[in-house]
C-alpha cells in the first residue's frame, strides 16, 4: 500500500469498457507526509477529494479483488481516505 494526496481527476472519454462509469483520480505520492516524485492514476472507490490524503492499493492481484473480477485492467485503487498518520520516531535502544 501507498499514500498520497489527490490532486485531480482525470476524464477519459475513450477507454477500456472496465472503466466506463469509474472515477479516476490522480495521486501525488508522499512520504513521511510530504510530497515525493511521481504520481500514479487510481480508481476511487471511496469518493475522495481534492488535497484527501489517501490510502492507495497498488497490486494489480489486490486491486482485481476489490472490483471481485479475475481478471481486467486495473492496478491501483484508492481504498480508504487517512484521518491521521502516527508515527514514532526508533531510537539506537529500541
Amino acid at each position: 500500500m501507498k499514500i498520497g494526496r489527490v490532486i485531480g481527476s482525470v476524464t477519459s472519454t475513450i477507454n477500456h469498457g472496465f472503466f466506463d462509469g469509474e472515477r479516476l483520480v490522480v495521486c501525488q505520492l508522499q512520504d513521511n507526509g510530504r510530497d515525493v516524485g511521481g504520481y500514479i492514476i487510481c480508481t476511487d472507490r471511496v469518493g475522495a477529494g481534492v488535497d484527501d490524503t489517501v490510502l492507495i492499493l497498488d497490486e494489480g492481484t489486490s486491486a482485481r479483488q476489490i472490483y471481485n473480477i479475475s481478471t481486467g485492467p486495473i492496478r491501483s485503487v484508492v481504498v480508504g481516505i487517512v484521518d491521521d498518520i502516527h508515527e514514532e520516531q526508533l531510537t539506537a535502544d529500541s
